[in-house]
């Protein structure tokens, strides 16, 4: 640069304009850059924190139906048995054992069921291991539900016999005659395998750090994933006390250790229990640093290149970049329409116009496909759960008619057990070629959860999809698969609005047939029945 200098003036105290001018540049293009960042970390926060909340408040709505429906199943049992248990007097204690015995059986509802009798004498129970048959019945819970003479549901105590943490249901046992003869009691070992760890087990705790717990009615946790939890008083937490009122919602609160969660609650009818589903507000930080650091490594150098060019040509650029940092200053906020490119007074403004298009149309393609990467199964290539959940609530909005299918792949934990983790991931990448082969060009596929896959049929009757799945299984089993077993698919048929009209009872009608065609001998489909 040459310095033209006149006679009485100091060059010294005077400011070059080139770099007046790229001193301004440089901080508005810092600034914009801010700006950039903030918004889109709020815009991305607040979007993280609404989905987590609403997910957390399905499941637990969902959860909270499945218990519902499991404990009625459990009170018509022991009120059926009750029944049948009527005349207990006039049977041998083998014949009532081998009748409560098949009863546990049958259905794996409780851990241990007993039979009291009127005096508090314990009269069999099973299995018989327990070791309280003939002894007289000593706990309050016990008492005051034989005292009651109604349906009794207790909060978690420990047993004065086996020192085991439990919950127990009874049922009074009445004579033909109407004669009061005892209780019919089944119970719950809390921190043993037990009918809600069959139920839940599976979803403990998912990869993001989420995790569900049960409480009852006076806010005593009854599951929960860590076990040493299980038993505690924690009717001090706001959503616990919101469920020991009934109610349902979803919300940010402070759990008991002090750490800020996302929960959705929902209270179960049948038993006056409560289920919440929280997630840490650790893993929406998470999760927005890393889509920060994204957005940084795809524009740090777009950014760059942009001021190096500014500081060559500030001086010729101070009215255009006016109008490109107002452009700038407005990613992250909005959805940005590339505005038609001006012819400027001077090439180098030109240029200068160009670049900045350009890194912000780089911006909003790493962006446009940041959210296609958060609507993508990674190891599929699938769609995966959150974009099922925006198709189904768009078609059901729209009374679009369409069918379901939930497919799984039939026994995938052995082949995770026998041929490792890194093959039962080919495994399901194969599944996922052969379904996508075997589908006709309108219908999408979607990755669930695990080994479970759903597929969209639009416009699509129920026996048209069970031929597609059909077609799907068929396909599945004559394919040359990873692993040097036959692969087998069983899968579940639904249809809306035939089965149901909304999102969570359709999946679960699928479920359910699902459910049917694993019990049917795995390796084939099931179609929903539909609701009377």
């Amino acid at each position: 640069m040459f310095t033209v200098r006149r006679a009485g003036l100091c060059p010294s105290k005077k400011i070059s304009l080139t770099w007046l001018l790229t001193g301004l540049v440089t901080l508005v293009v810092l600034l914009t850059s801010s700006i950039l960042l903030i918004g889109s970390y709020e815009s991305k926060k607040q979007s993280l924190i609404e989905t987590t909340l609403q997910l957390n408040y399905s499941s637990a709505e969902r959860m909270s139906k499945t218990m519902d429906s499991l404990f009625l199943s459990m009170r018509n049992s022991l009120k059926y048995n009750a029944g049948v248990l009527s005349d207990f007097d006039a049977m041998t204690p083998k014949q009532v054992d081998n009748h409560l015995e098949l009863m546990r059986n049958s259905s794996n509802f409780f851990n241990s069921i007993s039979l009291v009798d009127v005096d508090g004498v314990i009269r069999n129970v099973v299995p018989a291991k327990v070791g309280t048959a003939g002894k007289l019945l000593t706990s309050k819970a016990g008492q005051e539900a034989l005292a009651l003479q109604k349906p009794y549901l207790s909060s978690p105590y420990l047993t004065p016999n086996t020192k085991r943490l439990i919950v127990f249901m009874s049922q009074p046992v009445f004579s033909r005659n109407g004669t009061y003869l005892g209780i019919l009691s089944g119970t719950l070992y809390l921190q043993e395998d037990n009918i809600l760890s069959m139920i839940y087990g599976n979803n403990n705790v998912d990869e993001y750090g989420s995790y569900f717990y049960i409480v009852d009615s006076k806010g005593q946790r009854l599951y929960h994933p860590n076990k040493q939890f299980i038993g505690r008083d924690i009717s001090t937490n706001k959503v616990v006390q919101k469920l020991m009122k009934g109610e349902r919602g979803k919300e940010r609160v402070i759990n008991t250790i002090g750490i800020e969660v996302l929960a959705g609650y929902s209270s179960v009818p049948a038993n006056g229990w409560g289920i919440a589903v929280v997630s840490p507000i650790s893993i929406i930080h998470q999760e927005l640093m890393g889509h920060l650091r994204i957005i940084i490594g795809y524009s740090f150098f777009p950014f760059l290149m942009l001021l190096m060019g500014f500081i060559f040509i500030a001086y010729k650029l101070a009215r255009p970049f006016v109008h490109l940092a107002n452009l700038v200053s407005r990613i992250g906020k909005e959805n940005i329409v590339i505005p038609e490119v001006r012819s400027q007074w001077s090439r180098e403004a030109e240029l200068l116009t160009d670049a900045v298009l350009l890194a912000v149309t780089d911006i909003q393609k790493q962006t446009d496909q940041l959210t296609q990467e958060a609507a993508t199964d990674a190891l599929t290539g699938l769609m995966n759960r959150r974009s099922l959940k925006y198709q189904l609530d768009h078609w059901i909005d729209s009374g679009l008619p369409f069918s379901l299918i939930v497919l799984d792949v039939d026994r995938f934990k052995l082949v995770n057990d026998t041929y490792g983790h890194v093959t039962g991931d080919e495994v399901l990448k194969h599944v996922a070629g052969i379904i996508v082969s075997s589908l006709r060009p309108s219908d999408v596929c979607y990755r669930y959860g695990g080994e479970e896959f759903v597929i969209l049929l639009a416009e699509t009757r129920p026996a048209e999809a069970f031929n597609v799945a059909e077609r799907v299984r068929l396909a599945l089993e004559q394919s040359v698969a990873p692993i040097p077993t036959r692969l087998t698919v069983s899968q579940g048929v639904a249809h809306y609005p035939l089965h149901a009209s909304e999102q969570e009872a359709l999946l679960e009608m699928a479920d359910q047939a699902l459910y049917l065609a694993k019990k049917g001998g795995r390796n084939r489909t099931v179609i929903a029945e539909p609701n009377d």
